[in-house]
C-alpha cells in the first residue's frame, strides 16, 4: 500500500500545566531563569506519558509539592510555523492554603514565585499565555472546559457549524 494519498499531518508538541490560586483569587506565577516571561507551572508531556500526569509531575517537580490536581480547565491548540504545533492542557490545581505555599521549594531552573491578580495576567505574561491563564479562571469559575486556538476563544456562531 502507497502513502503517496496520506495527508499531511500535524505532529503537535504537548504541554501541560497547572493554575492555582491563592485564598485572595490571585494566580500563582513562576519566574523561570531560562526564559523572559513568567509562566505557569508545568511543562512538556513526556512520551508514554498523559497530559495529567505530566502535569502532576511538573508541578512537583518545580514546586516540590504535591496538592491534588483537578479536572481539564482549557484545551489550546497552539500551530507555530518557526517552534512547530503545540497543543497545551491547562488543570485546576485549585486554590493553595497558606500552609501550602509555605512548603513551596523551587527547582534551581526557577528564581521565584508570585500570587498575581487576573487584571494584571496582561502585563506579565506573553499574549497568548496570558489570555490560556484568563480563560481557564473563567473555566473554573463556568464549571466547564473551554477551547482555545492560539490562546484565543473561538466566536460562538463557529463553535455550533459543525453539529
Amino acid at each position: 500500500m502507497s502513502n503517496a494519498h496520506t495527508p499531511p499531518m500535524a505532529h503537535a508538541r504537548a504541554a501541560a500545566g497547572a493554575l492555582f490560586l491563592d485564598d485572595r483569587g490571585r494566580v500563582l506565577l513562576l519566574e523561570p531563569a531560562y526564559k523572559e516571561h513568567l509562566d505557569i507551572p508545568g511543562g512538556y508531556v513526556e512520551p508514554g506519558e498523559t497530559p495529567f500526569q505530566a502535569c502532576v509531575r511538573e508541578v512537583h517537580e518545580e514546586l516540590g509539592i504535591r496538592p491534588p490536581v483537578g479536572g481539564l480547565l482549557v484545551v489550546d491548540w497552539a500551530p507555530h510555523p518557526a517552534e512547530g504545533d503545540k497543543v497545551l492542557f491547562v488543570f485546576d490545581g485549585g486554590t493553595l492554603a497558606p500552609a501550602t505555599v509555605d512548603r513551596i521549594t523551587l527547582e534551581a531552573e526557577l528564581t521565584g514565585f508570585g500570587f498575581h491578580p487576573v487584571e494584571e495576567l496582561p502585563h506579565l505574561l506573553i499574549k497568548r499565555l496570558a489570555h490560556r491563564v484568563t480563560a481557564a479562571v473563567t473555566a473554573r469559575r463556568l464549571g466547564r472546559t473551554l477551547y482555545l486556538e492560539h490562546g484565543e476563544q473561538l466566536p460562538t456562531d463557529l463553535m455550533g457549524c459543525h453539529r
